[in-house]
């Protein structure tokens, strides 16, 4: 099935929008980006070329993926959040153009990572899998799997289930409340697991 496009959305040519995708009101996808299967991309969304979106992910709106961004399956991003891909931006000596004053740095959010409504992403971070960021975080450092950090600048505060709850932990053990998934943790490290014994 073609993708569904909004008539005042604006697709370069040259830019990879995959089936069942919809693009909605005033978004524009540049020549050189990638758009998988089934994604939603809100309204008023701008996705630069070299950009990365895999399947399934949602975009709401007023979100602008840079090149060097790359999404994996799965992820979500609430309205107005912010990413880079520069740390040293000057008008004057763009990257593409003044090569020797450096280079666009790249982001990762690996399957499943979610976030929050106006967080920012500081460009060289990598987002782990189902990793969750709180609304209004400033993410400054590199997040692990099924973390779940909030604050300026970002903070792991807990850890997240696949299905988006919080886990509770019992000598690094811990089975979802809700959808009865279990894990195993190891410092920084959370693993899932088929079966614990509790």
């Amino acid at each position: 099935m073609n993708p569904i496009i909004h008539k005042t959305a604006e697709i370069s040519p040259g830019a990879k929008i995959g089936d069942r995708t919809t693009i909605w009101q005033n978004s524009i996808v540049l020549a050189g980006a990638t758009v998988g299967d089934n994604c939603d991309i809100g309204h008023n969304c701008f996705i630069e070329g070299g950009a990365r979106i895999g399947n399934s992910v949602k975009l709401k709106s007023n979100i602008d993926i840079w090149s060097g961004v790359t999404l994996e399956s799965y992820v979500f991003v609430g309205p107005s959040v912010v990413f880079t891909n520069d740390l040293t931006p000057r008008a004057k000596y763009p990257k593409r153009k003044f090569p020797e004053y450096g280079k666009l740095i790249p982001t990762l959010l690996k399957e499943g990572a979610s976030v929050g409504a106006n967080a920012t992403i500081v460009c060289g971070t990598t987002i782990g899998k189902w990793a969750i960021i709180g609304a209004g975080s400033v993410v400054t450092r590199d997040i692990p799997d099924y973390g779940l950090v909030a604050g300026v600048p970002a903070k792991l505060a807990g850890w997240a289930c696949e299905c988006g709850n919080k886990l509770v932990f019992a000598r690094q053990k811990a089975r979802c409340r809700f959808c009865k998934k279990e894990y195993k943790k190891s410092g920084l490290k959370l693993a899932r697991i088929d079966s614990l014994n509790f």
